[in-house]
């Protein structure tokens, strides 16, 4: 008869070698019902393994411990505990069961929250992405659980080091929008808006049967990047956006579209009366903090349509044209935009004239060629990797039996037009 006893000299004579590993999973997962009858009395034998060497059997047995329910308390005693398996666990092991480690790290993720501390959870979560993927290229169920920890923690430097990897595989869509939505919130905390727009257009654009919250969400924060990085927004999708989409985003976010018809006006006065107007509804959102940003981007817009009139301009001229307070404004919001590259010009502080200059980039810098070189090279191989995946989908035989479905049948009918000197 099997006890926890007998399950620990198990797990410390069968942790050796791979075909020893997989006679220990077998018989810890005979003991699984055990494990959970006792899942009360399991963290007081953990001291009895090493993680690092023991990672298989030490999964099992620290699953059933988060049955219980978690108060402060647990949570407290619990989460240095995963933080070191995790860290030290092996990556060989854990893939045996990567449902049991998956089910752990998002119970840590919980009880960091629980915590109020989601900065612990950063690191160990950083990690055991990298323990369970299969490569890079892997978007993992964690991989979410850690853009959110990144963001709650405002680690979003921490977010961009999965944000950078090219994803191909992905397991459950449900992941995918998560992590377009979290990453493209990285992004926004970044002000890197150009990235933002890309993972959530990726969430608008997805394939999706019916329309779902995070779709919506996301459709409301790209109308608001949009105007901030493009200074417009065009409510025509790809038409490869799914249907459900194309019918439902622009309903469920009407006081957005409103917003759009009030930035096209180019009166700061209504876009500020709109947006007070339906603050509580922005705030609820918690899309206030870029609304708030939509307006201050108009001034830069008009900005920039100056330069496009005027070679030089007073401060005062601008504070007048854009509608700011003072030309002290005016020059806070030139400095910046020269500053985020966004216009080139100089400030005369003596009699307060601004010249617009042409773009100074020649394209011809060591720095410029190497970046240029980097995007070739990326798009070379993005290139060949969407060669081998269009290559493998033709074959796939779900593919051809859809495709086949809904292909239109012709018959000799059918070529009647072709021109006469093609026929044989």
């Amino acid at each position: 008869m099997q006890s926890i006893e007998n399950l620990v000299t198990q797990i410390q004579g069968l942790s050796s070698n791979a075909s020893d590993i997989t006679a220990l999973k077998d018989y810890l997962k005979a003991g699984e019902d055990l494990l959970r009858s006792e899942s009360t009395r399991l963290l007081s034998f953990l001291d009895q393994l090493d993680p690092s060497k023991h990672s298989l059997g030490y999964l099992y047995f620290l699953e059933p411990c988060m049955y219980c329910s978690i108060t402060k308390e647990r949570a407290n005693t619990l989460v240095p505990i995963i933080a070191r398996f995790i860290t030290s666990c092996s990556a060989e092991q854990i893939r045996y069961v990567p449902e049991k480690f998956i089910n752990v790290c998002k119970r840590y993720k919980d009880q960091v929250l629980l915590l109020e501390a989601p900065i612990r959870g950063v690191g160990p979560m950083l990690t055991a992405i990298r323990k369970i993927q299969s490569s890079t290229e892997h978007l993992t169920t964690l991989h979410p659980e850690f853009l959110q920890l990144c963001l709650l923690a405002k680690c979003y430097k921490a977010g961009l080091s999965v944000l950078e990897d090219d994803i191909y595989e992905i397991n459950l869509p449900r992941d995918f929008f998560l992590y377009c939505y979290y990453g493209g919130m990285i992004f926004i905390g970044q002000k890197r808006f150009r990235k933002a727009l890309e993972l959530l257009h990726n969430v608008v654009t997805a394939p999706m049967s019916s329309i779902n919250a995070i779709a919506v969400e996301a459709y409301k924060k790209y109308i608001l990047v949009s105007l901030i990085h493009h200074g417009q927004f065009s409510s025509t999708l790809p038409k490869y956006t799914s249907s459900a989409a194309q019918r439902n985003l622009k309903n469920f976010s009407q006081p957005y579209m409103e917003l759009v018809n009030t930035y096209n006006t180019g009166k700061i006065v209504e876009l500020e009366t709109y947006v007070q107007t339906n603050r509580e509804k922005f705030e609820s959102d918690n899309n206030l903090g870029l609304v708030k940003q939509v307006v201050s981007s108009m001034y830069k817009r008009n900005i920039q349509r100056l330069t496009q009139t005027y070679l030089t301009l007073s401060l005062q001229d601008i504070a007048n044209t854009v509608q700011l307070n003072s030309s002290k404004e005016a020059e806070m919001h030139v400095l910046q935009m020269i500053q985020d590259g966004e216009i080139f010009a100089t400030i005369n502080q003596k009699d307060g004239m601004v010249r617009f200059l042409e773009d100074p980039e020649q394209y011809k810098t060591c720095e410029m060629i190497e970046h240029i070189d980097s995007s070739i090279q990326r798009i070379m191989s993005l290139s060949k990797k969407l060669t081998a995946m269009d290559e493998l989908i033709s074959c796939d035989p779900l593919y051809l039996g859809k495709a086949g479905r809904e292909r239109q049948r012709f018959d000799f009918d059918d070529f009647d037009s072709v021109p006469q000197k093609f026929n044989i």
